[in-house]
């Protein structure tokens, strides 16, 4: 996604629901960069609104200033203005630094009613920012209110052709495009305006475009107290999508959706009218880039079977060196025959991928296999154990139940998944001979089993995991939360199926 660099400049609402708190929340769900100047500080709550601290109009500018010299901005989008001055202000700085989208939601009324801009700035709103308005996106008191302070006769509302004719009388003020939000007035089915509560079925906000073109964005009428801020999301929502790149139809039928989503999904905070769910649409990843695998090995799913895995008495045996070598030969043995199981998934792992640089990466992992089974080869040489014995060797239910296990993965589901059924084997090998290595009780001088853990201690296997490392990290931070979840169970299975493994044979 685009990251669009947007201005906010408006009041600030310290409950979080409107004002400067939401705009940057819906930029940010959108992948915005967010800047903002504040024109207001107000005292409120979802109860409403009690008190109005102005801020000079100048300092206001320095901060748009601030901004638009060093970031610079693809879109301005302003909400409350709160004086005549911060217009005037604002409107010389859109003409010095040649902003070339300016979205302006006219914050005139509250919904709980307070003014929060006097009638006298209504006239300068007119007057000097309306005709650099890309779009301008009033509510119908607003756009009530608009015409009146200009001049215009405002008739009863029937029907929808009044609200677009209301649009149309308000872009020959100077805005290119005008959306007049329809949710202070729900309609019937037959788009006139609903008189009850039963009647109202439908919300239609309605953009007046060049040319006389029309828009109509229909949503189901929602009953709901969740519309603290519905009038400021919105505008920042088509900001966000407007300097992203889509066109103003587009750009507005989306952020529409948003919203109607928004309500939909409130959290229902508050004793009045509460915030919407900013992020109804936004996956948020629990862990950070890079950490993943970190992340998995402490997931509460993962944490007990990775320690009984890591720390199996079989494993321990082999840093102690008292693990029987009949066990040690039978595993070598199966371990041999898995591998050979183990290079045909990598290999289906470079079939499965879409880069050269993944099948570069599974084709680097099997040459490391590769080399691993030559040091199986060595070791069961030492035994007296041939390489043709090894192949004529029968798998044990263990070592079949996890190969068919991890290449039905990769036959049935995606390339991710198939790397997720791998990763305990890669991962879990080279935890084991670290933790080995490090541990207090294990036996190097005259322990059969030191060179198997320095094996899988050594350069290239530690290669081998960085690379399988990198790509489950580089591939999971496209994941949703969900499928996350779905790829650790996989995880979790294959690891129970490696502990297996270190079961098929005595380990004392």
């Amino acid at each position: 996604m685009v990251q669009g660099r947007v201005l906010i400049i408006a009041g600030s609402d310290p409950s979080g629901g409107a004002g400067l708190e939401a705009d940057q929340k819906v930029l940010a769900a959108h992948g915005c960069y967010a800047m903002t100047s504040t024109t207001a500080l107000t005292v409120q709550n979802t109860k409403g609104v009690t008190g109005v601290h102005v801020i000079p109009s100048d300092f206001v500018g320095r901060q748009i200033e601030a901004c638009l010299e060093d970031v610079g901005a693809d879109v301005i989008k302003t909400g409350m203005l709160a004086s005549a001055e911060t217009i005037e202000v604002i409107a010389k700085l859109v003409t010095k630094f040649n902003v070339p989208t300016l979205v302006i939601d006219p914050v005139m009324v509250s919904t709980s009613g307070a003014q929060l801009l006097p009638h006298e700035a209504i006239a300068q709103l007119s007057q000097h920012l309306l005709p650099h308005t890309t779009i301008l996106t009033p509510n119908i008191p607003e756009a009530t209110l608009l015409l009146t302070q200009n001049g215009h006769e405002v008739g009863e509302i029937r029907s929808v052709s009044d609200v677009e004719a209301m649009g149309r009388k308000i872009q020959k003020l100077g805005p290119k495009w005008v959306l007049v939000k329809g949710g202070h007035m729900p309609f019937r089915k037959d788009l006139t305006v609903a008189k009850t509560d039963e009647e109202k079925e439908t919300v239609v906000d309605i953009l007046i475009g060049p040319e006389g073109s029309v828009l109509r964005v229909q949503s189901p009428y929602q009953k709901s107290t969740s519309t603290h801020g519905t009038g400021c999301s919105l505008a920042s929502a088509i900001a966000a999508r407007v300097s992203q790149g889509a066109d103003m139809p587009t750009a507005v039928r989306g952020a529409c959706r948003y919203i109607e989503s928004g309500i939909k999904t409130a959290p229902k905070l508050g004793n009045g009218n509460g915030p919407l769910d900013h992020f109804h649409s936004t996956y948020i990843l629990p862990f950070s880039p890079g950490y993943f695998v970190e992340y998995l090995l402490e997931h509460p799913a993962v944490r007990d079977v990775w320690s009984e895995f890591v720390y199996h008495p079989f494993v321990m045996a082999l840093g102690n060196g008292t693990l029987p070598v009949e066990s040690f030969k039978g595993y070598i043995v199966q371990d041999y025959l898995y591998l050979v199981h183990f290079s045909r998934a990598n290999a289906l792992a470079a079939y499965k991928a879409k880069t050269i640089g993944d099948i570069s990466r599974s084709n680097e992992i099997v040459t490391h296999i590769l080399h691993e089974m030559k040091l199986h080869i060595n070791y069961c040489n030492s035994f007296g154990i041939s390489e043709p014995e090894i192949q004529a060797t029968q798998e044990l239910q263990a070592c079949t139940a996890y190969t068919r296990y991890v290449l039905d993965i990769g036959q049935s589901e995606d390339w991710l998944a198939l790397q997720m059924a791998l990763a305990p084997c890669l991962l879990g090998y080279g935890a084991v001979a670290k933790m080995l290595h490090a541990h207090d009780d294990t036996v190097r001088d005259g322990n059969t089993y030191w060179p198997w853990i320095e094996n899988y201690n050594a350069d290239d296997y530690v290669e081998a995991v960085r690379l399988g490392s990198e790509l489950l990290e580089h591939s999971i931070r496209l994941q949703s939360p969900s499928r996350i979840e779905e790829l650790i169970k996989i995880f979790v299975h294959a690891t129970k199926m490696e502990i297996g493994f270190w079961e098929m044979f005595p380990y004392k």
